[in-house]
């Protein structure tokens, strides 16, 4: 029986999702919780992997166990043995051939950027002391929207079939002494929204213009967009899947 394992945390104290060889990650906590809950070694397989220090709020991972399981009584003891950074929202049955990483039809990410110093958000969002267009930043975040092709944001060594990424919504909310810049697509590669976040901020700053992001977009080279964001500003904010895959 394969198990979906809804899950959230603070990614602050992990090196990413994916387990590492000489770090600690989110996959290698929930492996060893689970091992000792069901007595048995149990692999699980995520949705996707964050880098180190990037949080989640909405993230999904599979596993399998031979006998039916209470759900809702495996994610109360998971939650007493994880660390606090660590919260299991919900678990549930799914079809045996359900696959947390290739089902996703979307991902949906958030980066928070303080312009006000905030001592109580230092790994929470990205300071950023200068002042920002934030009509031109949103002006020029649309213009992706006409594009598939984002090999120019990607991290440049990565091994994947393609770069092409189809992007449903993407903008930038002000709020007050705080952006929130908000970005939905059927699949992201590595790096790819700290580097567009990075070349929008560089909009903000009147660095570059429209007409220079779409260059660095037809370029497909890495080397010519901005830098990348902090890491600690980015949040998995949800990860969407097709109802035919619930039991």
């Amino acid at each position: 029986m394969r198990y979906f394992l809804e899950h959230s945390y603070d990614g602050t104290n992990y090196h990413g999702w994916q387990r590492q060889p000489n770090a600690i990650s989110i996959q290698e906590v929930l492996e060893g919780a689970l091992s000792t809950l069901l007595r048995k070694d149990v692999a699980i397989v995520g949705a996707g992997r964050t880098d180190t220090g990037v949080h989640a709020r909405q993230i999904m991972a599979h596993f399998d166990h031979l006998k039916e399981l209470d759900a809702d009584q495996l994610r109360h003891r998971l939650n007493s043995i994880l660390p606090i950074d660590i919260a299991i929202q919900k678990v549930y049955l799914v079809k045996e051939d359900a696959h947390a990483r290739f089902d996703a039809i979307s991902r949906s990410y958030e980066y928070y950027v303080n312009l006000r110093k905030d001592p109580f958000s230092v790994h929470k969002s990205y300071y950023y002391k200068k002042i920002l267009d934030v009509d031109a930043m949103n002006e020029a975040a649309k213009l992706l929207l006409n594009y598939t092709n984002f090999k120019c944001f990607s991290k440049s060594k990565t091994d994947v079939k393609t770069y092409n990424c189809t992007i449903t919504n993407v903008s930038w909310e002000n709020k007050g002494d705080q952006l929130v810049f908000k970005i939905s697509a059927n699949r992201f590669l590595r790096n790819m929204v700290r580097a567009l976040v990075g070349t929008l901020i560089e909009i903000g700053e009147n660095k570059l213009n429209n007409e220079g992001l779409l260059a660095i977009i037809k370029s497909e080279d890495r080397s010519k967009a901005g830098y990348s964001v902090p890491a600690h500003g980015l949040y998995l904010t949800a990860v969407e899947y097709p109802q035919k895959i619930v039991e």
